[in-house]
């Protein structure tokens, strides 16, 4: 098994296409205004949007995107106008980790965890 696709809410995929090409990520299915899927620039896997009435209550979904330049990514998203609430801050599970919201108010993470990602010093062994 594998995982191919995530799929986020959205009041407006008018808005949120160019918010998420402006992130980097791909534009491969158009079909506006109700549903859009991205191809992730690095790897197989697809992030979609698909429009609805009303967002769902609460913290909601968080959506990791892997960064090898999260730092210079970041300070580039910050240049063309994307907010974040954390800039890259080290973590105590070894990822380095920047947080924003889409304008939707998803949560995004922008990370590097390289090797622990897959293989923390905690990982159980098989």
């Amino acid at each position: 098994m594998n995982l191919n696709q995530i799929t986020i809410p959205s009041l407006d995929l008018n808005r949120s296409v160019p918010f998420y090409q402006k992130l980097g990520l791909l534009l491969i299915v158009d079909a506006l205004p109700h549903y859009a899927r991205f191809e992730c620039p690095d790897g197989n896997a697809t992030f979609s949007i698909h429009r609805v009435e009303k967002l769902p209550e609460g913290e909601g979904i968080y959506v990791y995107f892997e960064c090898n330049d999260l730092d210079e990514r970041v300070e580039l998203l910050k240049k063309q106008g994307i907010a974040f609430d954390q800039e890259p801050t080290d973590q105590n599970w070894l990822w380095r980790e920047a947080r924003l919201k889409d304008l939707d108010g998803n949560q995004l993470v922008l990370y590097y965890a390289g090797e622990n990602r897959l293989n923390p010093p905690w990982r159980v062994k098989s």
